[in-house]
């Protein structure tokens, strides 16, 4: 569980940052791509990492900036990139402007469960790198390049002078 506001950011800004570079190598074509009928599409999963952000914490009392936790899916993957950024760094500037190491310990209903708020940041969180790494799936499905996330991906390893690990 999260403890302090400093590791909160620290974490925040990285994760973020992986995020936004994951949303950054979409394209408007790899929008649709889904495993099955039964799936959602690469749309739907991004838009819902960025929902979820004003979901999630607005239960703990915190108002985002845009977009709205009801907010329709956008049409280009440069839209669902705007919007991540922008709740991203929201999120980051109420907490920060807000609360304190005491406020982590608040607990609050998520979902019919007592949830400390350090806790409810932490599974924030781990929401984002669940669906990041279904992302990547479909990302190479819909033959987009897929950028490192916790270190390099099989394409950047050239980039550092190596070769990507054998199959």
């Amino acid at each position: 569980m999260i403890t302090s506001i400093k590791e909160f950011t620290e974490y925040w800004q990285n994760h973020s940052k992986a995020t936004q570079k994951l949303l950054a190598a979409l394209t408007d074509q790899s929008l649709s791509q889904k495993v099955s009928e039964s799936d959602r599409t690469l749309a739907r999963i991004a838009w819902h990492i960025v929902l979820t952000i004003p979901e999630m914490v607005e239960r703990t009392g915190l108002k985002l900036n845009e977009p709205a936790p009801s907010a329709s899916l956008p049409r280009t993957a440069q839209e669902i990139l705007k919007g991540y950024n922008a709740v991203a760094g929201s999120l980051l500037e109420q907490v920060e402007k807000f609360w304190d190491d005491s406020t982590l310990q608040i607990e609050d209903n998520m979902y019919g469960q007592q949830w400390k708020r350090g806790l409810t940041l932490e599974i924030l969180i781990d929401h984002e790198i669940h669906h990041r790494g279904q992302m990547t799936v479909l990302m190479r499905q819909a033959g987009l390049k897929v950028p490192g996330l916790f270190g390099p991906s099989r394409e950047e390893w050239a980039e550092f002078g190596g070769s990507a690990p054998e199959i």
